[in-house]
């Protein structure tokens, strides 16, 4: 036990010893006229004022309109794509698909197989739009 307590006892010894060498050497080197190097604290940087952007009305209420708009195109994609899920089409004549442009020319078919390629792009599309839209409303920025 005395072993142990002398080596701890030596080891402060040598920190005190190494600690009181330095500030000696240092107050030597004053007194005989060298320089010592200054322990030099680094300035605090200054803070820089928090600059807060000025918001314009118009544009605000120009950019919650687009966000509306936004919001009113996928809600009828939604709906659209939704009727067009419930749209049951059988083997038998029993669906039509009926267009009609605004010179009154029309196209009227009963061919199922065509009717279901058609609703399958048409729905992949519209899928497709909403996910875009999607995207857009959460990147969207007031």
């Amino acid at each position: 036990m005395a072993t142990a307590t002398v080596k701890q006892n030596g080891t402060a010894k040598k920190e005190t010893a190494t600690a009181k060498k330095a500030v000696q050497e240092k107050l030597a080197k004053e007194a005989t006229g060298q320089k010592t190097t200054p322990i030099i604290k680094e300035q605090p940087k200054p803070v820089q004022p928090i600059v807060t952007p000025i918001i314009n009305l118009d544009d605000r209420m120009q950019k919650f309109e687009q966000l509306k708009g936004l919001a009113h195109q996928r809600e009828r994609l939604s709906t659209t794509l939704t009727e067009l899920n419930r749209f049951k089409y059988n083997q038998s004549d029993s669906a039509s698909f009926y267009m009609k442009d605004t010179q009154g020319l029309e196209f009227k078919t009963t061919n199922t197989n065509l009717i279901q390629l058609v609703t399958n792009h048409l729905k992949a599309t519209l899928e497709n739009r909403k996910s875009e839209i999607e995207k857009q409303l959460i990147a969207f920025e007031l």
